[in-house]
Order: structure tokens, then C-alpha cells, then sequence
């Protein structure tokens, strides 16, 4: 008998398996012992292909800023827990300078070279679409942040993911809400770029305003990009329309709203597809952004309910703290926060780095999120959440629409641009002098 038998005073046939296994439980109980802690796994890569040149790099400049926002909080705690073990998530950047080519090319290059295991989206459809193609040719899951065109959706593909909403939903919130504004607004005048999602917007936007009894007075097309609106903006005026909707990009957005105000096109509802909801649309046009609206997938003031993440008060500290700002993330940072969250919340459900096994847990992937629901419908689409409008007042962006979820009343209609800067009218029609009665002589 050993000397731990004798101090005892145990015999050793009294030492035997229960008696093994409560000295085995207190110890893992003491501070010595403790709870076994996670151990350290292998880095999860994830690859963005994502402009920082080229025609969205402002967009895409958000995007990043949204990824590396929810990059921290994953790596807050040593990464991401799968079955015991933190995995550091290490994300991977491609500049496909705004291109879509490039984006599909630069997405084999991160699957096949690099080795990313999954994939999160570029900013814009027309890349995401391009990209899309490739992961899912790959059987790669990626989640797209800020893209929504059905086009991506309606492909078939069984590893796309998108948290927006579908487009149709866009404009469908901004014209039920016009349908409760007193005067209605009658016509509607709509400009729309040549990429596929500002084209797919301004056909969901033109089918829903006929279908509530709205007229399109006109429509036109531009080229992605443009910045000189005078010939547009005039066209549109000569038509009065109630309501001026611009469906394109933050550049032309700013640039449709300098034209209507140097043209002084007086609509009741001046509304973009993107914009209002950027700080930069404030910090460009001061206080001509004001009565713009645009329809926007979550906002700081929509107080959802998370059980998932920080909540929307959280996710703006955070955002403010590690920006060192005091605006709000605009819908571009929320969007693409949103997607990498949706990708930690399937991991942790699936408990495995396994593509499929992933890719089943985003297929069922059922979250409520500071940005609202997440669900995917069986095309990928995040169809379940809701849809915002917000509006730009004394400089702010406030959420107007619906009205459980608004922090401010809309207001509408806006006012003649001579009543809102002080700029004079338009000058009035010239008046020739009256001739009378021809002069017969002296």
C-alpha cells in the first residue's frame, strides 16, 4: 500500500471507480483544473473581391468598413467556436476595380490559388453576379452584402446567399408610402442607369407605380457613371412630374439632385435609389439633400429586436468607436456587417468548416439580427425582412416608413426650391410691349 493509501487511511479495494471518478470532477471543477477551454484551431480564410478603384469605390469603400466591423467581433474571443476549437477568421481582399470580369476572375483566383473556404460578396449586382457564377460553380458558399438583382437569384444556384431583400420590395415600400401622403402624387418621372440592378429596379418600380395607379410621364436610361444631368433634368420638367425617382448610384444621385435644383424642377417627392442614406450625399449637397428619400434595408433608429449579434444601438457604438465618427453606418456598412454574421451564425450552426455542411445551415438559417430578420427563401433571397424608407431632414436621416418602425413622420411635399435655398424664381416669360393700331402716317 503507497503512502497516499496509508495517509488516507482508504484501503485500496476502497479506492476504486466512483471514488476515481469524484477526485477526476473536483479537479476539473477547481481554478486549477477549470473548464477545458476552447483550443485554438486553424485560421477559417474567407475572400471579397472588392473595389478600391474603379467607379464604386465609395460603395465598395463602405462595404469594406461594414466586413471589418463584424471582422472584429468575430475575433473578439479568439474567432469562431467549432466543436471546441477558435478558429481566427482571416479575410482576404481583391481590388477588382469595379469591374465584373475581373471580380469572376479575381473569385476562381481566391477559391483555386488562394484556398479561401468561403466567400463574402463585392458591392454592386453586376459583380456579385459575376462572382456568384463562379462560387457556386465551386459548390463555395458566399453571402452577398449589397446586391439584390433576381438575376443572381433566379440561376439556380444552390451556394448564393443575399441578406437584402429583393428589389421589387424597394420600390413597392416607397410608393405605398406616397399613396398615403395628401396631395397623392399623380405622375412620376423615372431615370434609371444601364447596370442590371438599377434597370431591374426601374421595371419593379415602373410595374408597381402603374399598378397603384400612378402614370409615368417619362423614362429614360443613362450610362452608368454620368455626372451631367442638365439635358435629363430638363426633359424630365417639361413633363411636371410629381415625383422625381433617380435609380442608379451615389455619384449620379448627387448629380441628378444639383441638376434639379440649378433647373429648378419642382417635384412633390424627390426619391433615389441610393443616396439619402450615404453621409456623403449630405456632405456633397448640404442643405439641398434635404426631402430626398430613398428605401434602405435597415437604419440605426429601426429598433429591431436581435438575439443574435449587438443590437442596432450596440452595432452604432461600435461603429462610431472603431470609425471614430459620430454619423451613423450607412446602409452599405449595415448591408455588408450583416452578410459576414449570416456566414458566423450558419458556421456555428452547421459546427463544422465543411462547405455543404455550411451551405445547409445558410439554407436554414432562421436569425434575428441588428438589421433585422435574416431567412433565406429557397432562391437565397433574404425575402422575410422588412423594407425602410428614409429621408433626409434638417441634414438628418431619419426613418419614415412603415410607421412601427419609423422615428419621424415623412415630410412632403417638398417645397419649391426658391422657398427651400432662397434662390430666385425662375425668371417670367418675357412680355412684349403692345403694338395697337398700326401708324397711318404723320
Amino acid at each position: 500500500m503507497g503512502p497516499l493509501m496509508r495517509g488516507s487511511g482508504l484501503s485500496e479495494r476502497r479506492l476504486t471507480l466512483p471514488a476515481l471518478a469524484l477526485l477526476l470532477l473536483s479537479a476539473g471543477c477547481t481554478p486549477m483544473g477549470g473548464l477545458q477551454s476552447p483550443t485554438r484551431g486553424s485560421d477559417i480564410t474567407i475572400g471579397i473581391p472588392l473595389a478600391a478603384t474603379g467607379s464604386s469605390v465609395q460603395e465598395a469603400a463602405l462595404t469594406r468598413q461594414g466586413y471589418d466591423l463584424w471582422l472584429d467581433w468575430a475575433n473578439r474571443k479568439g474567432g469562431i467556436e467549432v466543436q471546441g476549437a477558435r478558429h481566427r477568421v482571416r479575410v482576404l481582399y481583391e481590388n477588382d476595380n469595379s469591374d465584373p470580369q475581373l471580380s469572376a476572375s479575381l473569385t476562381q483566383q481566391l477559391i483555386t490559388q488562394k484556398k479561401v473556404q468561403f466567400l463574402l460578396g463585392p458591392y454592386g449586382t453586376t459583380n456579385t453576379a459575376a462572382a456568384a457564377a463562379v462560387a457556386d460553380k465551386y459548390q463555395v458558399p458566399l453571402v452577398a452584402s449589397n446586391a439584390a438583382a433576381r438575376q443572381i437569384f433566379s440561376q439556380g444556384y444552390r451556394y448564393v446567399f443575399g441578406v437584402l431583400a429583393p428589389p421589387d420590395q424597394y420600390s413597392q415600400a416607397l410608393i405605398d408610402m406616397v399613396h398615403t401622403m395628401n396631395p397623392k402624387p399623380v405622375t412620376v418621372a423615372v431615370h434609371a442607369a444601364d447596370d442590371v440592378f438599377s434597370q431591374s429596379g426601374a421595371k419593379a418600380t415602373v410595374d408597381y407605380a402603374v399598378s397603384r395607379g400612378l402614370k409615368v410621364v417619362y423614362s429614360k436610361t443613362y450610362p452608368s457613371g454620368l455626372t451631367n444631368f442638365n439635358t435629363l433634368i430638363q426633359q424630365a420638367k417639361a413633363t411636371s412630374p410629381d415625383m422625381l425617382f433617380n435609380l442608379g448610384h451615389l455619384l449620379e444621385s448627387v448629380a441628378v439632385n444639383k441638376a434639379a435644383m440649378d433647373l429648378q424642377l419642382n417635384a412633390k417627392l424627390f426619391a433615389y435609389a441610393v443616396g439619402p442614406a450615404e453621409p456623403e450625399f449630405v456632405g456633397a449637397l448640404g442643405k439641398a439633400a434635404n426631402y430626398g428619400v430613398t428605401v434602405s434595408a435597415g437604419t440605426a433608429e429601426a429598433k429591431y429586436r436581435a438575439s443574435y449579434y449587438l443590437s442596432s444601438t450596440q452595432y452604432v457604438a461600435a461603429y462610431r468607436k472603431k470609425y471614430r465618427t459620430d454619423q451613423e453606418p450607412s446602409f452599405a456598412v449595415a448591408d455588408a456587417t450583416a452578410a459576414g454574421v449570416a456566414l458566423q451564425a450558419a458556421i456555428e450552426r452547421a459546427g463544422s468548416l465543411n462547405r455543404d455542411r455550411v451551405r445547409n445551415a445558410l439554407a436554414a438559417l432562421d436569425v434575428e439580427t441588428f438589421f433585422g430578420r435574416i431567412r433565406f427563401d429557397p432562391q437565397g433571397e433574404n425575402s422575410y425582412r422588412s423594407t425602410l424608407v428614409v429621408q433626409i431632414q434638417n441634414g438628418q436621416r431619419l426613418t419614415v416608413w412603415p410607421p412601427e418602425l419609423a422615428s419621424a413622420m415623412p415630410a412632403y411635399p417638398t417645397p419649391l426650391w426658391s422657398v427651400r435655398l432662397g434662390l430666385p424664381s425662375a425668371p417670367p416669360k418675357a412680355k412684349l410691349p403692345g403694338t395697337g393700331v398700326a401708324p397711318t402716317g404723320p
